[in-house]
């Protein structure tokens, strides 16, 4: 059995060499020719796995240690016979997080209070749910929009013209499709009110660059098109300019590499479905008020700091791949 795995995923050298061939290389070094022998393949997002990469090769499972597939060509690896499995929910918390110090660093800016701003959450799954959660206990009034939970559940959620005009801050996290790509354009941001705010920690290609650069709008980006190639008059514009690390929290990754690790032990019957890193715990949750959430978050989470590097010209991978994870607290 041959496994080749993305050398910058945290926690996993020496794992599976008890039961395997490993090989570990960059994640945009993957080629034809290097998987045509594998088994199966560990990514991140900066792998693309189609036919390109995919055709005439063993492999027959690809588990992604990120909560997206976007760079999986699912149709493709359905057609072969390659199942896919990826790390969803493993770092809701780290994103909530970094948007939760987003909403500080708002409020402390603007002077406000919670209960004197609406929060709009478009996509309502692993993160958005802890979003809405955290945000109404702080006061925010939240409305939702999330059409494919709302088609398949009934919910009080609203569409996403009817949501738009009705926020003063708008954060997405979707998952990118064909539905999701370019959603929030030119057109639909028309009807934001001047001086808003969009905080983008889902994928970049879901917001077009050109309506984000919109004068009167307050933006704050983790992800963003064309990744590492990023629009520098977008990073100008930035309050908030980070290199796609809203969820690269310690938990985050020994949760996304965990879900990895077990995923292909239950393909190929390997003694490690329940492996979690040595010496690693899962976040506990915990409640916390909005004063004790303002007085802390800098601590855990200061994107004056987080945003530097990137600002001051840093390479784009470099500073993701070589990120120091910071440690969700709640």
């Amino acid at each position: 059995m041959k496994v080749i795995i993305d050398s910058a995923i945290p926690f996993i050298k020496g794992v599976l060499e008890p039961f395997a061939e490993v090989v570990y290389t960059p994640g945009d070094s993957f080629t034809q020719q290097l998987v045509q022998d594998a088994d199966a393949l560990i990514i991140r997002t900066r792998t693309r796995c189609d036919r390109v990469l995919l055709s005439g090769s063993k492999v027959k499972f690809i588990a992604t240690a990120t909560i997206g597939f976007d760079h999986i060509d699912c149709r493709y690896c359905a057609q072969n016979g390659i199942e896919v499995a990826t790390a969803a929910g493993c770092n809701a918390r780290g994103v909530l997080q970094w948007v939760s110090a987003v909403l500080v660093k708002l409020a402390k800016r603007d002077n406000f209070t919670p209960a004197q701003r609406t929060l709009g959450i478009v996509g309502v799954g692993n993160v958005g749910s802890l979003v809405k959660e955290y945000a109404e206990r702080w006061g925010f009034k939240v409305l939702c929009c999330d059409p494919p939970r709302q088609q398949r559940e009934c919910l009080d959620f609203i569409t996403l013209e009817e949501l738009i005009p009705q926020v003063d801050i708008l954060t997405l996290h979707t998952p990118l499709d064909s539905t999701t790509r370019g959603m929030i354009n030119a057109e639909t941001l028309a009807s934001l009110h001047h001086g808003a705010t969009v905080i983008n920690a889902s994928r970049g290609e879901v917001a077009q660059t050109e309506a984000l650069l919109r004068e009167d709008l307050t933006v704050a980006i983790d992800v963003w098109e064309h990744e590492p190639n990023i629009d520098a008059r977008l990073l100008e514009k930035a309050i908030v300019s980070t290199p796609h690390i809203a969820g690269y929290s310690v938990q985050g990754k020994a949760n996304a590499t965990a879900l990895a690790v077990r995923a292909v032990a239950k393909y190929f019957a390997l003694p490690l479905t329940d492996w979690y890193p040595d010496g690693m715990s899962a976040t506990t949750p915990q409640d916390i008020d909005w004063q004790t959430l303002v007085d802390t978050i800098d601590g855990y989470c200061d994107l004056d700091a987080e945003s530097a590097p990137l600002k001051n010209g840093g390479d784009f991978e470099a500073l993701r791949n070589n990120y120091k994870l910071r440690k969700e607290y709640f």
